[in-house]
């Protein structure tokens, strides 16, 4: 807790509006989005609404990389503390998940349940899909941030390959289209792609005719297991030597 409250004060207690910059950040995105090929195209993969469809794909991604990178940082972050007996290296992951996925479903509520009242009040809303996807995606950042804290604390070259790396996923993710409308090669490949399957998950909970037969929980389940228990065997092995880099 006293880790949460210490990167709560410093990430939004020196800004002004703290918590409020963190719902517009997204939103921003979300407009520009929804601007952009609303002048483009005539209409949204899904319904009607431009900037809901945007939305429901850019959320659940932007949970993801902000889960993945903070917590990927999170023994930089916290060093001087670790090296006090009790505090560990695991407090400073969890310490900035727990913070960041509930940052993140407060935003999703936030913003989804005003777009709903604002642009389509006939939406037939399902709320347990769209509450599962953002559940799988937070775990989904945990292991993959978990992983990258532990490759970063090894190699320091790797929090500039793993950016560039992962810049694709922007584009690859489901946010401005559907799995349903891409060439069958291209559902062969960015199938893999774990945010492919919450994206559509969750868009199964804001479009009742939408059926994400392709999305796959177990997927994302068993993807997030296996890097978060490799971050973990990593932190465990090598926290000490991690800690001691100048």
């Amino acid at each position: 807790m006293a880790l949460i409250l210490r990167e709560m004060s410093t990430r939004y207690g020196r800004s002004a509006g703290g918590f409020i910059w963190a719902i517009l950040e997204p939103l921003g995105v979300i407009l520009i989005l929804a601007l952009a090929f609303g002048v483009l195209l005539r209409a949204p993969s899904l319904g009607t609404s431009f900037i809901l469809f945007y939305a429901s794909g850019y959320l659940p991604f932007n949970l993801y990389q902000t889960v993945s990178l903070f917590v990927s940082r999170a023994i930089n972050f916290s060093r001087p503390l670790l090296f006090y007996p009790s505090v560990t290296w695991v407090d400073a992951l969890l310490a900035r998940f727990i913070l960041n996925t509930l940052t993140g479903f407060m935003v999703a509520y936030v913003l989804l349940g005003g777009l709903i009242l604002v642009v389509d009040t006939r939406i037939v809303l399902n709320v347990g899909p769209i509450v599962w996807s953002l559940m799988l995606t937070s775990l989904l950042g945990l292991g993959v941030g978990t992983l990258n804290c532990a490759l970063i604390g090894l190699f320091q070259t790797w929090d500039v390959i793993w950016s560039i790396i992962s810049r694709p996923l922007f584009l690859a993710s489901g946010i401005f289209f559907i799995y349903d409308d891409m060439p069958r090669f291209v559902q062969e490949f960015i199938w893999y792609n774990p945010l492919i399957h919450v994206v559509g998950i969750l868009r199964t909970g804001l479009y009742p005719m939408y059926n994400a037969d392709y999305a796959s929980s177990a997927y994302v389940v068993g993807f997030s297991l296996i890097t978060l228990a490799l971050g973990l065997l990593l932190l465990h092995r090598h926290h000490k030597d991690i800690l001691n880099e100048t």
